[in-house]
């Protein structure tokens, strides 16, 4: 929704009233004193739901709320999860069913939203000030045996391929799959379907074997869009330094998430997001690290309720066989000390604090994905 400081400082005190919107979002609105609202920020991996509502299978609707966090957020485009991850579900029918209505949730909301199909669309949402979606798979078993199958997707406007889940697949291995055999042929035509589509090759989850084949065997470079670094918690969901070495050297781009594998206890703190991103920037550059929290701008709001939801839902990956190591039922998959819409401006600022100069901490929080977008779909 295109609204100036005005509306939104109107808006955001109606909904701080009701428990809507933080203290500190609204302070920062009332101040003029946001250290990001001129910032584009990207986030490489998220969502853009309400975790306290029970999903109802779709995404034809979406609540006031979730538009006012996002809007309150200062988020410029996000990555969201479309299709078929894991599940009983025909995976290429629940893809195209969840595009359609994802499709449709963006025409019902035309003042807050908008579908990101070229990097220009990223800077179009700035400007219009809505919530860009780009549209991205965890997995691409909709793919089936068939790598034209690229194109339908593409044509129907996905952006971001990222090949494989947790487990094994007809592409590679993930990164619970114990052999760490590395891209298959197919998924060697994948990738190469996919650099004639100019679409993003992206390895999160991958297996360590898989992820640097594919680095090698893209003409474009790829992205690790939701991270951390091994070589600060030894968990299978983070990348080894070869590994983000060789995405950053070919031009790539790395997506830092706020999620529990950045601590080997399983909680883990802003304080670890910003020790993964240092190490990424140390050994990257500052030109190819970003961020993707993989979560919500929508906190949840009880967290003791939560974790009974949490332990089932934990049981059900685990019985699935998608399950990470280091995932628990009593390790959030957020970071508790930074989520709600004050996420990214808390970040800012503790980069900022650790010396990281506005510039600097500005390419991380979007101007690097953007970038990236730019070499992989052009301007």
């Amino acid at each position: 929704m295109a609204i100036d400081r005005r509306d939104f400082v109107t808006r955001a005190s109606a909904l701080a009233a009701m428990g809507m919107v933080s203290a500190p979002v609204l302070a920062a609105a009332e101040a003029g004193g946001d250290p990001i609202a001129d910032w584009i920020v990207v986030n490489a991996l998220g969502g853009l739901g309400d975790p306290n509502s029970p999903p109802d299978g779709t995404r034809s609707a979406i609540s006031q709320r979730v538009l006012a966090d996002a809007h309150a957020s200062g988020v410029t485009a996000i990555n969201i999860t479309l299709g078929y991850v894991a599940g009983p579900e025909e995976p290429f029918e629940d893809t195209v069913r969840d595009i359609a209505t994802t499709d449709r949730m963006i025409r019902d909301n035309p003042r807050d939203l908008i579908k990101i199909l070229s990097a220009a669309d990223i800077r179009r949402a700035k400007a219009e000030k809505k919530v860009g979606l780009l549209y991205g798979f965890q997995n691409c078993a909709m793919l089936g045996k068939d790598a034209t199958r690229v194109d339908v997707f593409a044509d129907l406007g996905v952006r971001v391929f990222q090949l494989t889940y947790n487990p094994a697949n007809l592409l590679g291995d993930g990164s619970m799959a114990p052999e760490n055999r590395g891209l298959t042929p197919f998924g060697r035509e994948v990738i190469a379907r996919l650099n004639d589509r100019r679409v993003m090759v992206d390895l999160s989850h991958s297996g360590e074997r898989t992820c640097l084949d594919a680095a090698r065997a893209s003409r474009a470079p790829i992205s690790i869009n939701h991270t951390g670094c091994r070589a600060l918690t030894d968990l299978p969901r983070n990348k080894t330094d070869a590994e983000l070495r060789l995405v950053a050297e070919r031009g790539g781009f790395v997506g830092i998430y706020f999620m529990p594998f950045l601590n080997q206890s399983g909680h883990a703190t802003a304080e670890d997001v910003v020790a993964h991103i240092d190490h990424a920037v140390n050994l990257c550059g500052e030109d190819h690290v970003g961020i993707g929290t993989d979560g919500t701008v929508t906190q949840i709001d009880d967290l003791k309720v939560y974790e009974a939801k949490l332990a089932k839902e934990i049981a059900d990956r685990r019985a699935a066989g998608i399950s990470a190591t280091g995932e628990r039922p009593d390790t959030y998959p957020f970071v508790v000390d930074l989520r709600g819409p004050d996420q990214f401006r808390k970040l800012a600022r503790l980069l900022e604090a650790k010396g990281y100069s506005p510039r600097r901490v500005e390419k991380i929080l979007g101007l690097n994905f953007l970038r990236y977008a730019e070499t992989i779909w052009g301007g």
